[in-house]
């Protein structure tokens, strides 16, 4: 699914009225999206909503959005923001006609009709300014904003409980919030028509009087500046609405975002009648004495995730200690000096990677300057390396070496960099990096021409062809030791299995990062180890296939 610009939705949606689906036919189905957004996840008898209605085609989805829910059972009130009453507008007639309790924020002196809706209201729809902000909030709507913040709800609220499960959350929606729950006791739900009003649909700049949203139904395509921080914490869970508009009409070169259904369809198969070797052979080369975790992890991750036989080639210091927590794997001993790997290292494991599909290096490898040597060897038999993740303390390594990427051959290697590693790489400050993720990440996969994983919230899979995909996970569970060795086993097990290094990238981090989801559903979002989400890996590709199915 693509990611849009502002201009980019208004150029489709402009397309879309001139082939005969009308702007009033759009709003029409972009209203009744978000009351059935708000109707799948609460009982309407429980439902007393207050809908914020501006000037524009949000206000307009809000109407419908009002009409409908009215219609339900719920009881609904208007407060309306410096849209006129005008002859030709049909869906304010609608409300009038339903006799919906109205209140213009003009007429309503100290906000005490807004109040008095407050006092009543356990749902707060946002139809004011969608993708209509254009500078910072100022004057009457933001003392309306601002005053919404400060009310806090004079009873208890029945608490509202979501009824869909995690797997149909995820097939569509894009992007959760984890840490804002719909089950709120004593407060509200905030629902966004499109975007948070405040939110730079670009950019994700927030003006500081926006309503933080519990849930935004966005319209046709999700915005870019939905999946960016700030923004993006102001969103909730992201949900995106058919108002029907031809999902290939997006622009071929702007950016994606990972569905399950999409993730489903790359997923390899597993006939039934497979051995292990249908299912690819992973070699692992990992760890050293001070991070021995790291080379347990990424090989079990490996396994978790699929591939049908997985080799660790380690120290021979810490071999034993790994051998005897791990047995499902192989093993290569390599000569160490104290746990860390050396030059002659290389050639023991290029002996032994014939017949392999796949090879991961780096994770937990220290910085040791003979471990450097060891990876600068490996690079000088660019022909015996293909299909590889280069992951951690590699990364780190080829940044000592001038020119490495002219070492690897083209669109052969997964490069899985953080921030602070991608700033090492190139030279960038790292805030200079966080403020243009997906453009940095393209412009090295480019320079490089190798994949590019710029890990963080919503992870970046970036081509050198200039595909880019974004992951819609930003959890703070995966913010711990660890998580990233399980990423690069997960990514290397399908690169085993034969995916394309695009695509392997793609559907492991998408897998690690749902498994982080459940991890965190399950324990919360402080707690979850890097062990909690390598054993939810099966989990995550069984709720991906029954997407898919």
């Amino acid at each position: 699914m693509k990611l849009v610009t502002a201009d980019q939705m208004r150029a489709l949606e402009q397309r879309a009225d001139a082939s005969g689906n009308t702007y009033a036919m759009m709003m029409e189905r972009a209203g009744r999206a978000v009351a059935d957004a708000i109707l799948a996840r609460f009982d309407a008898r429980d439902l007393r909503v207050l809908v914020l209605v501006g000037p524009g085609n949000n206000g307009g989805d809000g109407l419908v959005c009002a009409r409908y829910l009215h219609d339900a059972g719920a009881r609904v009130a208007l407060h309306i923001w410096k849209r006129a009453e005008r002859a030709d507008d049909e869906n304010f007639r609608l409300c009038r006609e339903r006799n919906i309790p109205t209140i213009r924020a003009e007429d309503d002196a100290n906000f005490v009709a807004l109040k008095d809706f407050l006092a009543d209201a356990n749902v707060i729809v946002d139809a004011l300014l969608g993708t209509g902000v254009a500078r910072p909030i100022e004057g009457l709507l933001k003392d309306l904003l601002v005053f919404i913040k400060t009310q806090s709800p004079n009873h208890p609220i029945t608490q509202l409980v979501p009824t869909r499960s995690l797997a149909h959350t995820l097939s569509r929606s894009l992007a959760r919030a984890p840490s804002r729950s719909f089950a709120r006791a004593l407060s509200r739900t905030i629902v966004a028509v499109d975007l948070p009003s405040g939110l730079d649909p670009n950019t994700g700049a927030l003006d500081p009087a926006t309503l933080d949203a519990d849930l935004t139904v966005t319209f046709a395509f999700p915005k870019i500046g939905q999946l960016a921080f700030p923004g993006a914490n102001a969103v909730g869970e992201l949900v995106v609405a058919d108002i029907g508009i031809a999902a290939d009409w997006a622009p071929p070169d702007a950016p994606d975002v990972a569905t399950a259904r999409e993730i489903a369809a790359r997923l390899p198969a597993r006939a039934r009648d497979a051995h292990k070797g249908t299912f690819g052979k992973a070699m692992i080369c990992a760890g050293s004495s001070n991070y021995v975790g790291a080379a347990y992890l990424a090989g079990a991750a490996a396994t978790r995730a699929g591939a049908g036989l997985v080799t660790l080639a380690l120290a021979c210091t810490i071999y034993p200690m790994i051998a005897s927590a791990l047995h499902e794997t192989t093993f290569v001993i390599l000569p160490d000096d104290n746990g860390a790997l050396v030059p002659d290292s290389a050639r023991v494991l290029l002996d032994h990677l014939a017949g392999y599909d796949a090879l991961l290096l780096g994770c937990g490898f220290g910085r040791h300057p003979q471990t450097i040597a060891f990876v600068t060897q490996i690079l000088n038999h660019k022909s015996q390396i293909l299909n590889c993740v280069i992951d951690a303390d590699a990364l780190f390594a080829l940044a000592q070496i001038g020119d490495w990427w002219t070492r690897l051959a083209p669109n052969t290697a997964i490069l899985t960099p953080h921030p602070g590693e991608m700033a090492t790489l190139t030279g960038l400050q790292r805030d200079t990096i966080q403020a243009d993720r997906v453009n940095i990440a393209k412009k090295f996969a480019a320079q490089w021409q190798q994949i590019v994983v710029l890990k963080g919230a919503f992870t970046v899979i970036a081509a050198p062809d200039g595909r880019a995909t974004l992951l819609p996970f930003a959890t703070p569970a995966l913010a711990t030791a660890g998580t990233g060795d399980v990423l690069a086993g997960t990514i290397v097990a399908m690169l085993a299995q034969g995916l394309n290094p695009y695509d392997a990238a793609i559907v492991g981090a998408y897998l690690h990062g749902l498994a982080g989801e459940i991890a965190a559903r399950e324990i919360g979002d402080a707690g979850v180890v890097a062990s909690d989400v390598l054993v939810r890996l099966p989990e995550a590709m069984r709720r991906v296939k029954r997407e898919g199915e």
